[in-house]
């Protein structure tokens, strides 16, 4: 009713841009559930309420440039996407060197600007989207075609890979590949070489994780953390028993028991868990629900995109919407146990500066294609 109306006031008022109600609303849903279910996560720590405040700035500071990103054009981030992807390249070497890089808990993965730390694996994975986006458009017909078309990407995201192997962040390799697999299949490549890739990196993959034992033991684990509930199972056992005392409804907002140094990351990797115990299994139904229409709405605006014409729209569209659908079935189903265990933050909920900015970027993106697909003369006003 409320897209009925709104539809007749710009056809009355020259096609006056709109977003996507639905995926705008989605997404601030779930940042302002997670803001203050951060807070109450981190109700425990000596100096919680710092996550609070920092968790506020960060999503005021990433609504800002999704402002910002909302307002440039589309053929800004065609054109100087293979640049973006080397800045990003730059940066996970930067990250590498020693005295530059920042370490913690026997991680490589940030960055110290000022009293900001910076993950670059978090801009990587928006700059490669970007990249392929750009890259299915001008080489459409080899991708489709030829061998070379198929694994020049796949060798420019393997290069990519092997640098947050060295972190080590295995969680961030796998959403890539999975997104960016996701990309080229929609691009048209042939099946089979998507066969023979999964074989070649099945091996690859297996090879790592039986190769590193805290791996194998974080992969075997979820199958029966109550094996060995006070080591390699206590992380997941202490989420299943949130889960537990959710039942319905839960114990309240604020009355979580598992925080109270029992579950570990509580306000980042297992915001979930601690939401599920205190708004039940009410609350975490809404959550998946936002998720949901969060993504559906994506590849809505994808698909209306690649009608449109408007290919590298519409592959941006898909690859976000893809990304960010996956970190978040990732990020649930190892707080529910279905999964292994993954350092994985869960989109526009979970602690962390790096990740709800550049998740904020990313909905941008994806209400910008909508804009340029829905009002192309509005959208031309754009910044280039």
């Amino acid at each position: 009713m409320l897209n009925r109306f709104l539809s007749t006031r710009q056809a009355a008022r020259g096609s006056v841009s709109q977003p996507d109600l639905y995926l705008l609303g989605a997404a601030l849903a779930l940042a302002g559930l997670g803001w203050v279910m951060v807070g109450s996560a981190s109700l425990a720590i000596a100096d919680g309420p710092r996550f609070l405040w920092r968790q506020g700035i960060f999503l005021l500071m990433g609504l800002a440039a999704a402002f910002v990103v909302w307002r440039i054009r589309l053929i800004f981030w065609e054109r100087f996407g293979p640049v973006l992807l080397l800045f990003g390249l730059g940066l996970l070497l930067l990250v590498l060197m020693p005295g530059i890089g920042v370490e913690a808990n026997g991680s490589r993965r940030w960055l110290a600007i000022g009293p900001i730390s910076l993950q670059p694996s978090e801009l990587v994975k928006l700059f490669m989207v970007v990249y392929f986006s750009g890259y299915l458009v001008r080489r459409s017909y080899e991708v489709r075609t030829t061998v070379r078309g198929f694994f020049f990407p796949v060798g420019v995201l393997t290069l990519v890979g092997l640098l947050l192997l060295l972190e080590p962040d295995f969680g961030a390799v796998v959403i890539l590949f999975a997104t960016m697999l996701g990309m080229l299949f929609l691009g048209g490549a042939r099946l089979w070489y998507f066969v023979l890739l999964a074989a070649i990196g099945g091996v690859g993959l297996a090879a790592l994780a039986w190769g590193s034992p805290y791996r194998m033991e974080r992969l075997t684990s979820f199958l029966d953390p109550w094996s060995d509930p006070l080591d390699s199972g206590y992380q997941l056992t202490q989420a299943l028993i949130a889960f537990g005392r959710g039942e319905w409804f839960g114990v309240g907002l604020g009355n979580s028991i598992q925080k109270l140094f029992y579950l570990p990351e509580a306000h980042t990797d297992f915001l979930y868990a601690v939401l599920a115990e205190e708004l039940g299994l009410v609350g975490s139904l809404a959550v998946i629900a936002l998720f949901t229409v969060l993504v559906y709405r994506a590849l809505l605006i994808g698909r209306a995109a690649e009608r449109a014409g408007r290919v590298f729209g519409a592959y941006l569209a898909y690859g976000l919407g893809i990304w960010i659908g996956l970190q978040a079935f990732i990020n649930l189903g190892v707080n529910m146990g279905v999964l292994p265990t993954k350092g994985l933050t869960l989109p526009l909920m979970s602690a962390g500066g790096s990740s709800i900015i550049v998740t904020c970027i990313a909905v941008a993106l994806i209400l910008r294609v909508d804009l340029e697909t829905r009002f192309p003369k509005t959208a031309r006003r754009g910044i280039k």
